[in-house]
């Protein structure tokens, strides 16, 4: 096959910085996925989420959707999208795992509810018997060639994790220790990063990770959002917005731009015309594994930090205060913020 690993991974991240829509699969890579791939059967639980994260993988450009589905991959059970229903639905399950053991990829979106034996979240019924959400992750992780977490609440359990959790929702991880797994979080997830971890999968095997299980390509160390952010030089200048219609650098508005890894601020949603800085919202963080919390403040509120000394409305970020922001980053606010100081120092010297 003539599409190297070196060649995909570089029209993955050259897609991020593309203008225009997605070109995450471009001709080449869609043609070596039909020649190897051979409709790989795919499974995918839906537990505790909003479905999201499928209706990102729906919006899927070049290919649309429904190349990926008739000449990609063999989608054998999605419970929102698929036709049959009921026990039809549940045989499709055993069949996969009878006639396909060790062959098909098991996406699971949402988290796992583990309370009660997992009867807060019910999949289907056969027989009489019905089929918790945290069995059918159990039996089919398994027996799977891999497993992907599809978004921020399989990742890391996410909003129905949040305290006080009364159904116990665990992340896919904690299910499947000792599975084979990818992270994609998000929320939702691009779906280019779905569909191109899916395709690495097929092509080439597990695609390299972090320590979070993240494939490095789209959440690597050199994707923090704060490095790409538009709003940059904003920081630059030490010009940070008070009200989210302000002009300026989101620091003071909650932004998490500073601690999370993904390329969304080069990649782009709806075809690369927006995402979430330039309509107006801080970054939240949700390809971490502190989301929705982050810092145990809530989504809008500082990142917690030491003061910055001769700026005491201004908390810098570091490393010793728990999540990672970057020496580099923490002393680029320290810096900032003394500039501003000094200024003010000036100024007011100036006007006694």
């Amino acid at each position: 096959m003539s599409l190297t690993r070196r060649k995909f991974l570089q029209i993955c991240a050259g897609s991020a910085a593309a203008a225009g829509a997605s070109t995450i699969l471009c001709p080449q890579v869609v043609q070596a996925l039909k020649e190897k791939a051979g409709n790989q059967p795919i499974v995918w639980l839906n537990g505790q989420s909003c479905t999201g994260c499928s209706v990102s993988l729906l919006n899927a450009g070049r290919p649309d959707i429904a190349e990926v589905l008739l000449d990609i991959i063999s989608l054998d059970y999605h419970g929102t999208v698929m036709a049959s229903a009921g026990e039809l639905s549940m045989g499709i399950l055993d069949t996969a795992l009878q006639d396909r053991s060790g062959d098909y990829i098991l996406l699971v979106e949402g988290s796992v509810p583990t309370a009660h034996n997992g009867h807060f979240c019910v999949i289907g019924e056969k027989d009489g018997k019905q089929t918790t959400m945290l069995e059918a992750v159990k039996k089919m992780g398994k027996n799977a060639k891999a497993v992907v977490a599809i978004g921020s609440c399989a990742s890391w359990g996410n909003i129905p994790a949040a305290s006080p959790n009364p159904t116990d929702a665990k992340p896919v991880s904690e299910i499947l220790p000792d599975a084979t797994l990818i992270n994609i979080p998000g929320c939702p997830p691009h779906p280019d990063w779905m569909v191109g971890t899916l395709a690495h999968v097929l092509l080439y095997g597990i695609p390299e990770l972090d320590d979070l299980g993240r494939p490095t390509v789209f959440f690597g160390p050199d994707k923090l959002v704060h490095d790409n952010c538009e709003r940059r030089q904003y920081f630059d200048k030490g010009d940070f917005a008070q009200n989210f219609s302000d002009p300026g650098c989101m620091y003071e508005l909650g932004c998490k731009g500073p601690i999370t890894h993904c390329d969304i601020s080069t990649r782009g949603w709806l075809g690369g015309v927006n995402w979430c800085i330039r309509s107006g919202g801080g970054c939240i963080g949700c390809t971490e594994a502190t989301h929705p919390g982050n810092t145990g403040d809530g989504l809008f509120q500082k990142l917690p930090a030491a003061q910055v000394p001769g700026f005491p409305g201004m908390n810098a970020k570091a490393n010793t205060v728990g999540i990672a922001l970057g020496v580099a980053t923490a002393a680029g606010i320290a810096g900032h913020a003394l500039g501003r100081a000094a200024s003010k120092g000036k100024s007011e010297g100036k006007e006694g």
